[in-house]
């Protein structure tokens, strides 16, 4: 009996969440958004989790749909992203370094105006890598709870305004994931989640940024490419796997979390669309420096995350391989450059500042 009491609310919540998901997801389909089961769902997960809705993502169950991404990628750009990089290294290279110093401007300006305490606004306005910022953080002394929030503040306004311009400047028609064709065969589906469970489980164990979907990503695009393997995804498991990671962004925005960064929420949000519309004004002077068009641009320099954009992406029609190198290169940035980055962010903080939760004053 106690088992059946505990576990009702949650079923309950579940079935409104995924019931109204869905609905959501239809409608916004319908009007011709792309990925709009990971929008849809992850608008209403943040509705539920700032209600106080008592449901989570499971950790692995976010991973497992980071894998499908990362599979749908692989079938959608093959071996592309590194031609890709070959042939527009310095220019790829020029993006990822304006997209990162925009945020660390940012970061800086945070810390001085003192409305995020030390190295937070640092962690917590890179592009990129949400979760491993998050953890990066924690083990540095900032406060992950605020890094946590900025985070995916700036993941939803990204998913927001990426599916928003993905709708507005692609043609009607372009929208579709890809054509409508015959339902995927049962070995070649097999073999694609075994290509997502190896490329997941390797990965992890090279310790390679976001595992889940980089390792699948290499991994499928290489045997795909070499015409080892078919890779193919029916469309409920990847309405699921955008949903799966709808939830765990949307689901983040707690009713506690609000009211802890309550003072800060006017300025993270001015940050974060800061960062959006310069890194918007970067897309538009991009365009004139390669063949490519604004959205195409727009998508590559939306400062993350690599999931949500890698499904926008393949949704609409851009050129899906300069997309993913560039989106793929700047997380590897910064990783690499975070520590770094922080700790010059921090020498801006105005003597006397607090300091982050869990440092010494």
């Amino acid at each position: 009996m106690p088992a059946t009491v505990i576990g009702r609310p949650h079923l309950l919540g579940w079935t409104a969440l995924v019931a109204v998901s869905v609905l959501l997801g239809w409608a916004l389909g319908h009007a011709g958004f792309p990925a709009a089961f990971l929008l849809g769902p992850m608008l209403v997960a943040i509705v539920f989790g700032v209600r106080g809705a008592p449901i989570r993502v499971p950790r692995l169950g976010f991973l497992a749909a980071q894998a499908v991404v990362g599979c749908l990628v692989a079938h959608s750009v093959t071996g592309e992203i590194v031609a890709t990089l070959r042939s527009d290294g310095l220019v790829i290279l020029a993006v990822v370094l304006v997209t990162v110093a925009v945020s660390g401007g940012v970061g800086a300006v945070l810390t001085r105006l003192q409305v995020l305490p030390g190295t937070t606004a640092a962690w917590g306005s890179s592009p990129g890598g949400a979760a491993a910022m998050v953890a990066m953080a924690e083990e540095h002394g900032s406060d992950a709870r605020l890094v946590a929030f900025m985070q995916y503040v700036r993941v939803a306004v990204v998913v927001v305004s990426a599916s928003l311009a993905a709708r507005l400047l692609a043609d009607a028609g372009a929208v579709a994931a890809r054509p409508e064709g015959p339902a995927p065969g049962a070995f070649a589906v097999a073999t694609t989640l075994a290509i997502a469970l190896v490329g997941a489980g390797g990965a992890t164990l090279l310790r390679l940024p976001s595992a889940a979907l980089i390792g699948p990503m290499l991994l499928g695009a290489g045997l795909h490419a070499a015409g080892l393997a078919d890779l193919a995804l029916p469309e409920p498991l990847l309405a699921a796997a955008y949903a799966g990671i709808g939830w765990y962004v949307g689901l983040r925005f707690t009713r506690e979390t609000l009211g802890t960064v309550l003072h800060a929420l006017p300025g993270i949000l001015a940050a974060t669309l800061a960062i959006v519309l310069i890194c918007a004004v970067w897309a538009w002077g991009l365009t004139g420096l390669l063949a490519i068009d604004y959205l195409t641009a727009f998508l590559a320099t939306s400062p993350g995350g690599l999931d949500s954009v890698a499904i926008i992406a393949v949704g609409s029609r851009v050129d899906v391989s300069f997309v993913l190198a560039v989106q793929t290169l700047r997380l590897l940035v910064v990783l690499a450059t975070g520590p770094v980055l922080a700790r010059w962010i921090a020498k801006a903080a105005p003597a006397g500042a607090a300091p982050d939760q869990g440092q010494t004053p």
